[in-house]
């Protein structure tokens, strides 16, 4: 039997999000409505489109950044940041507009300022009650949902201590089954629930109506054993869920994926596709414009000191993998006395003999980097993301370090997680890059706006200088 033959496998959709939807359109209308109220302004055509337009944009964007997914086990801050950017986009946009169109001094600015204040506040206000109802009710017992887990594993306990620690999705784990004869020897030591039987023991529970979910958390090659236990759970009434063990796998950034009828499961994918990707791209137009404005004349005194302190170019192209592996041209303030652009490069150590005295100071404040913001702006590059090597590096690091290339996934940034964390400069031992690494994958795996600026944020005050760069 083909577990997967009856139909494609779709993302449970909350019946709040239709609710959050609706709610937000009403809140963003009343919020302009009370601000005019207030000031004695009527409502006209010029507002009315002004909402729709608000509407509109905080719509798109929201659904970009996961504003309307579940809010079970997500912080505050992870659920209203999504609200404050789209938000403060739909502003962007209604600015860009009346400035556009010369229309700003049709507009009451002090009703307009209100509404710019009020409605986020609103719209926070109104998700937090809702929450706070829903976890309310769901810890007096009501709205709750018994739980059974199969797979006394790994992937099963993990599982199971999202149930136990998150009292606010109303469900009650009862126990694992499992099939083993003595599970206890291949099972986690902190099992957050106990072993209650096998799988016959479960299906015949299921029967008698104990279970509202089952969660299946089994090995990906035990699927006869899961097609068989499938079958039998459709003769009960639970709902019954896969968790296949993916966590065996150094998942990237993965999600369920449609193609026509055939569900697939995306193991290694880039964060920054579709409307994440397009806001990414704002993200660094708009921060490299500014930041290239800002250090126009630094970069020119910059410069005439790399002119004048040694011979040769000021500018150092060198050639470098991009997103997706793709060869691009980084530009350096030239630091050494020599260009290394071939099939061996060298990596500076410290005294390192190439590097000249104005060079030196210029690697260890990292203003060397400064041209690099041309390479966002032509997006090649972008402000944040894993620090691009030289090919020689990247073509000797992919045979020693798994999952090297997945870094690649994204475009190479200026600044990144891992030189925020110490890790940046020489890299002398395999230790060092595999770090490195790491830490640029998980980057990637959690990528988010917020991260961006928080890293952003982070360079300004720690990330210009280092131990480790000559």
């Amino acid at each position: 039997m083909n577990i997967l033959s009856n139909g494609a496998i779709r993302p449970h959709s909350s019946k709040l999000e239709f609710l959050f939807r609706l709610s937000d359109c009403a809140i963003i209308a009343l919020a302009l409505i009370a601000s005019l109220y207030v000031r004695g302004v009527p409502l006209d055509e010029g507002y009315i489109l002004s909402v729709l337009i608000a509407i509109i944009s905080f719509s798109f964007v929201g659904s970009g950044l996961g504003a309307y997914r579940s809010q079970r086990g997500v912080s505050f801050r992870q659920w209203a940041w999504p609200i404050m950017v789209a938000w403060f986009f739909s502003i962007f946009v209604l600015f860009s507009l009346a400035y556009f169109f010369k229309a700003s001094g049709e507009y009451s600015r002090i009703a307009i300022g209100a509404w710019f204040i009020v409605t986020p506040m609103a719209l926070i206000s109104w998700r937090l009650t809702v929450r706070s109802l829903l976890s309310h009710f769901r810890s007096k017992g009501y709205n709750t949902r018994s739980v059974a887990i199969v797979g006394a594993v790994d992937a099963g306990n993990r599982i199971g201590k999202v149930i136990v620690q998150t009292p606010s999705f109303g469900l009650v784990l009862k126990g694992f089954f499992d099939n083993r004869q003595r599970p206890s020897d291949r099972t986690p030591e902190d099992l957050v629930a106990p072993v209650l039987g096998g799988f016959d023991d479960l299906v015949r529970r299921a029967h008698n109506g104990e279970f509202d979910l089952i969660y299946i958390a089994l090995a990906l090659k035990g699927e006869k054993q899961i097609a068989e236990l499938i079958e039998k759970l459709a003769d009960t009434t639970a709902s019954v869920h896969l968790v296949p063990d993916f966590f065996v796998y150094n998942l990237l950034h993965s999600h369920w994926i449609n193609l026509g009828s055939v569900p697939t499961i995306s193991v290694h994918e880039s964060p920054c596709t579709g409307v994440d990707g397009w806001l990414k791209r704002l993200e660094d137009i708009v921060l490299s414009s500014f930041i290239l404005i800002f250090i126009a004349v630094p970069m020119l005194v910059i410069a005439a000191g790399v002119k004048l302190s040694s011979p040769g170019p000021v500018l150092f192209k060198q050639r470098r993998y991009g997103v997706d592996g793709k060869a691009i041209r980084v530009w350096k303030f030239r630091s050494m006395t020599v260009c290394d652009n071939g099939d061996t490069v060298v990596q500076a150590k410290k005294g390192d003999i190439r590097v000249t005295p104005f060079g030196a100071f210029l690697r260890r404040t990292s203003l060397d980097e400064l041209p690099q913001f041309m390479n966002v702006l032509l997006g090649e590059m972008s402000i944040v993301g894993p620090r691009p090597h030289a090919v020689a590096h990247n073509e000797e690091y992919r045979k020693l370090i798994s999952g090297y290339m997945l870094r690649h996934k994204v475009k190479p940034g200026i600044t990144g997680w891992a030189q925020v964390n110490g890790w940046r400069g020489e890299t002398d031992t395999l230790d060092k890059m595999e770090k490195r690494v790491e830490y640029d994958l998980n980057y990637i795996r959690n990528w988010s706006l917020w991260w961006d600026l928080k890293i952003v944020f982070r360079t300004v005050f720690t990330g210009f200088s280092g131990k480790n760069a000559y």
